[in-house]
C-alpha cells in the first residue's frame, strides 16, 4: 500500500477514522474490537453486566443465565427445571412449557425487565407437533404487540427436556 505524507498507510488512516466513529457513536467495527471497541464500550456506560437469580435455574455448563450490555439483555436458553431441585418438572408438555416460560420471566424480572420486554424469543421443541401448544401457553405470557420469535425442531435437549426457550430484552433507557 502506498503511503501517505504522514507515513500511515490508506488502511491505518481508515482505521483511525473508524476510532474515531466508535468513540462518538459507539458503533462497533468487528475488525476493530480486538484494538480497543470494548474499552470504548465500557467508557460509553456499555459494560457487560451478569445477570443472576436464584427464581431461576442455575447454569448448568460454563454460561451466565444473562448477560446485560446497555439495554439489551441476552439470555441464555432454559430449560423446564425447577430452580430449587435442578430436576426437570413433573408432568406433561404443557407443564415444560409453562416452566420454560416462568424461568425465562424470572431471569428478566433480575436483569429489570419482564417478558413484555422481549424483543426476540427462539423456541426448540424436540417435537413440532407441540407448536401449537406453545403458542396456546405463549398467549397466557405474552400481549401484543408479540415479540419476534422463531420456532426449530431439534433432535433432543439438555436433561432430556421437550422444550427450551431463549430471548433477546431491550429495556427501556
Amino acid at each position: 500500500m502506498a503511503a501517505n505524507v504522514r507515513g500511515q498507510s490508506p488502511l491505518l488512516q481508515a482505521h483511525g477514522r473508524a476510532q474515531g466513529r466508535l468513540r462518538n457513536r459507539c458503533f462497533v467495527f468487528p475488525a476493530l474490537w480486538h484494538n480497543g471497541a470494548h474499552k470504548v464500550l465500557k467508557e460509553h456506560g456499555m459494560a457487560r453486566e451478569i445477570i443472576h437469580t436464584d427464581q431461576a435455574p442455575q447454569a448448568i455448563g460454563t454460561y451466565s443465565q444473562a448477560v446485560k450490555t446497555g439495554s439489551t439483555v441476552y439470555m441464555s436458553g432454559q430449560i423446564p427445571l425447577v430452580p430449587d431441585t435442578m430436576e426437570l418438572v413433573e408432568g406433561n408438555m404443557q407443564a415444560q412449557i409453562r416452566r420454560v416460560f416462568d424461568n425465562l420471566a424470572a431471569v428478566a424480572q433480575a436483569a429489570g425487565g419482564s417478558l413484555a420486554d422481549v424483543a426476540k424469543l427462539n423456541i426448540f421443541l424436540t417435537d413440532l407437533a407441540h407448536f401449537p401448544l406453545v403458542n396456546e401457553i405463549m398467549a397466557e405470557y405474552f400481549q401484543q404487540p408479540y415479540p419476534a420469535r422463531a420456532a426449530i425442531g431439534v433432535a433432543s435437549l439438555p436433561r432430556g427436556a421437550g422444550v427450551e426457550m431463549d430471548a433477546i430484552l431491550e429495556l427501556d433507557g
